[in-house]
This record gives structure tokens, sequence and C-alpha cells, in this order.
């Protein structure tokens, strides 16, 4: 589907037909600073992708870009696809029997699935943090070393000077900087998922896949890290799947909306990107009903 770079002048508020709901868009505010996103850098094109579990096609008919130095959100309701998709990116799929990705899904101008392509390298270059932060039963300062250690940087000091800004970038240095032996098993929640985010952009990759980050959190952890997000797209491009559309417009420059559809094929069920666009054009002005009817609560 095209993409339209130039967002329009939406309504400012709609209102749903329900009493006492309205959907408020997201500004057209571009807060990143000068020259950050504006290129419009192709980091990922992808054409007809289809991701399938055994015979079962599970999601189709993928065809977006995603932009470096931008965030984008995939919305949608439970099993439309969209962590199914996200996996895509770095190669997780390869881990399930059965699943296999068709179509084209290229990285810059490589093909991410041709033969030749180390999955080692992409997951390298293109970072994930989980739905439920996950930190390894270490220490903090282990947690965040440990990729480093993987791709061979040993030295001492550069291990520590690392590990530092890796930390002063996620928001967690001030809080944790004199207990980086204990173990990260002590963090709160919200702490976890920093750290996690820490060990992430450690090794220093191009993309941050972000799988539902917030969903276990409380809303001032959820807030840091919304917060987080926005400062990382100066140097990441992002790209989070979220069930909080008030967070997609939140943090997002570009949402994907994902559905579930019957599948002609299978007589199944199966997940289907409807409309890609900018963040505030989707939710001032969707071009297709089934995004509106989402966003305004109508089903979902």
């Amino acid at each position: 589907m095209a993409v339209h770079d130039q967002p329009g002048i939406g309504p400012g508020i709609q209102p749903d037909p329900r009493p006492g709901i309205v959907i408020q868009p997201p500004p057209e505010i571009d807060d990143r600073p000068p020259g950050v996103g504006l290129d419009r850098t192709t980091v990922f094109d992808l054409e007809g992708l289809a991701v399938y579990y055994g015979e079962f096609r599970a999601v189709r008919d993928v065809t977006m870009q995603i932009f470096k130095n931008e965030i984008t959100a995939f919305i949608g309701p439970s099993g439309c696809g969209k962590t199914t998709v996200l996996r895509c990116f770095n190669r997780m799929h390869d881990v399930t029997p059965g699943a296999r990705v068709v179509g084209q899904l290229r990285y810059h101008t490589a093909e991410l699935y041709a033969p030749h392509v180390s999955a080692t390298e992409v997951r390298r270059r293109i970072g994930m943090v989980f739905q439920k932060p996950n930190p390894f039963p270490k220490s903090i300062y282990d947690n965040v070393a440990f990729g480093l250690r993987s791709k061979g940087i040993r030295g001492r000091s550069e291990v520590d000077a690392i590990v530092e800004r890796s930390l002063r970038s996620a928001a967690l240095w001030d809080e944790v900087k004199d207990r980086l032996r204990a173990s990260a098993l002590g963090l709160s929640g919200g702490q976890q998922q920093r750290l996690c985010i820490a060990r992430t952009i450690a090794v220093d990759p191009e993309v941050v896949l972000m799988d539902e980050p917030c969903s276990a959190l409380d809303p001032v952890a959820t807030a840091r890290i919304e917060e987080l997000m926005r400062e990382l797209r100066a140097a990441y491009t992002i790209v989070i799947v979220t069930h909080n559309m008030q967070q997609a417009g939140r943090v997002s420059d570009r949402t994907a909306f994902f559905t579930t559809e019957v599948d002609s094929k299978f007589a199944r069920r199966t997940g289907t990107l409807v409309e890609y666009d900018t963040t505030h054009n989707i939710f001032a002005k969707p071009r297709d009903q089934r995004t509106e009817r989402y966003i305004t609560g109508r089903f979902g």
C-alpha cells in the first residue's frame, strides 16, 4: 500500500457514535532534532509478505516500508499477525518448527531470508525487546555486558564504558550505578524493561523491535518507556507492537493497522494488513472503514 509522507489536516476530534466516546488524533508535531528521520531512508521493504505455520497461512499480503529514525507502530486485534510480522524482521521464525516466510523482505538492499544471510548477524543488527522483561539471572552489569562478550569485546575499560553508555541511553544509569553487581532480578518491572533495552542497544544495533514492551508495566513505568522510545528514535529505527492505541498515537510516526479475515484458501481466519500511513492520518482520517471502526472501538 502507498505511504503518504505528508500528513493531512484532520478534523481534530472525531466523535464515536456511542455516547461519551471520543478519539483524539495525535497532533501533527515532529519533535525530532533537525534532520533526524527526514531523509526517508528505507530500512525494511516488504512486498506481499506472508507467514505460514505448516500449511496454515497465519498472515498474508503485507506490503509496506519502514523508514530510518522513525517509530512505527503495529496495532490491531489479537491474532491479526502484528507480532508474527515483527518476528520476521530479525528472523525469529527460524527457530519455530514448520514456520516459513514467503514474499519479499529486504533490509536496506539485502534480501533478509537469502540463504547466504546469517541469522546471527541479522539479530545483532536488529535487536528485540519482549513483552515481559526477561533479564538474565546475573548482575545488572553482566546483563548489559553479555552481548559484548559474545562479540569478542573483553577489554575491561571498553566493556565498562559501553555498559555505562548503554545504561545512560536507557535512562537507568543514575538508578543503578551504585549497585551494578547486584542481581538484575531485584529491579522493578519498569527498571528490568529498561535494562533489557540497555542490553539490546549495547551491541549497537540499527533497529530495535519492541513487542508490547509496556503491557506488564504500571502507568508511571509505561510513561518512562515511552519517553525513552522517543529519545532513542534519534539513534535507532524502532518498530513496536502495541494493543494500546493511545500509546501508538503518543509515540509513533507511522501506524500499521492489521485485522483478521477469513482466508478463502484455507477457510480459516488469517491476519492481513489493512492500512499503513502516518499516525496522524490513521487516527484523524483513515481511508479504510475497518480502520475507522477499530480506532473508534466499534470492533476489535
